[in-house]
């Protein structure tokens, strides 16, 4: 009976032993997740407060090295591609519908609206140079400004990779996408002809208007960079002021064999029911692809890549 009772003393000992391990290690455990975490905690906002001067239109400024609270008054869908941490945007990019899906939480601002920015308590705020408020911008947080086409619409995203500190990621992704576009501008080509002409077109009230290689719509991806050919009387009018106007009877003159219609749901769409928009052979041949203006007016990496995948399934039936 004694032997019974010691060996039961003994395995209870060895139970409570274990027990006592294993909270000592639950223990450890749970206090080395929450130094772990204080840790990465301390990172993060040494990290933020870090910064490093960038060389601005303005001159020398300093910005955060690691930005978290960003409002982009221009250049937004820039910053967004970037994967930026984006509190406001303008409201021409929270109202674009290929915008919608990136915009959760995000607020729609304007230069005007300086107490709702001082409410979003931003980092970096980053403006065009058309902007009124600036100055007052800049006593809420650094503003970095830009003056529109001062760099090709390429360049523009990498010195907005500058900005963010993310300049590598905004270089690898022009040159992806660079090789990605003349690909597909050779295959384009290799159906539709050499000498295929195309032309973008816009409705506005009770006009067109024509555009040369550097006005967003997607000129810049198709005379750029998938080196397509615009007819004669668009270069002769259009290249060097980057659009011009056409009167309903001109339009035909200004046609390519394909058209790109930037289709203005705020204009005057009657052009398009008359009888010399008809007639034009490119809409006789089913040859106009038709986009949305409130889509495709900029050209950022979100909208190019847009365009990339509409223009390879208008001209090739697929995406590349």
């Amino acid at each position: 009976m004694k032997k019974v009772l010691i060996a039961f003393l003994f395995v209870t000992a060895l139970l409570l032993a274990a027990c006592g391990n294993t909270e000592d290690s639950t223990s450890t455990d749970e206090a080395d997740t929450q130094e772990t975490s204080n840790q990465e905690q301390a990172a993060e906002e040494a990290s933020s407060s870090e910064t490093f001067t960038y060389d601005s239109e303005e001159g020398p400024m300093e910005l955060p090295a690691n930005p978290q609270r960003i409002v982009a008054l221009s250049y937004a869908p820039n910053v967004l591609a970037l994967g930026g941490n984006v509190v406001g945007v303008d409201e021409w990019t929270y109202n674009n519908p290929i915008m919608e899906d990136k915009l959760e939480g995000i607020e729609s601002v304007t230069e005007e609206s300086l107490e709702k920015i001082i409410e979003l308590d931003p980092d970096l705020i980053i403006v065009g140079s058309w902007l009124k408020n600036i100055d007052k911008l800049k006593e809420i947080a650094p503003t970095v400004s830009f003056t529109y086409g001062k760099l090709s619409y390429l360049e523009q995203h990498e010195e907005i990779g500058k900005v963010l500190n993310k300049e590598q990621e905004a270089k690898d992704w022009v040159e992806n996408f660079k090789a990605r576009a003349t690909q597909t501008g050779e295959e384009i080509k290799a159906k539709i002809g050499e000498d295929a002409t195309v032309s973008v077109l816009e409705n506005d009230v009770k006009q067109m208007a024509v555009f040369g290689d550097n006005w967003g719509r997607g000129t810049e991806l198709l005379y750029q960079e998938l080196e397509l050919n615009m007819p004669e009387k668009v270069k002769e009018k259009a290249l060097a002021d980057g659009y011009y106007s056409l009167s309903l009877e001109v339009i035909s003159d200004f046609a390519g064999d394909y058209i790109v219609l930037s289709k203005n749901p705020d204009g005057d769409t009657s052009l398009l029911e008359t009888e010399t928009w008809n007639n034009i052979p490119a809409v006789q041949n089913g040859n106009v692809l038709e986009l949305n203006t409130h889509v495709i007016a900029d050209s950022d990496p979100i909208t190019l890549e847009y365009l990339l995948e509409q223009f390879s399934t208008f001209f090739l039936g697929s995406v590349i």
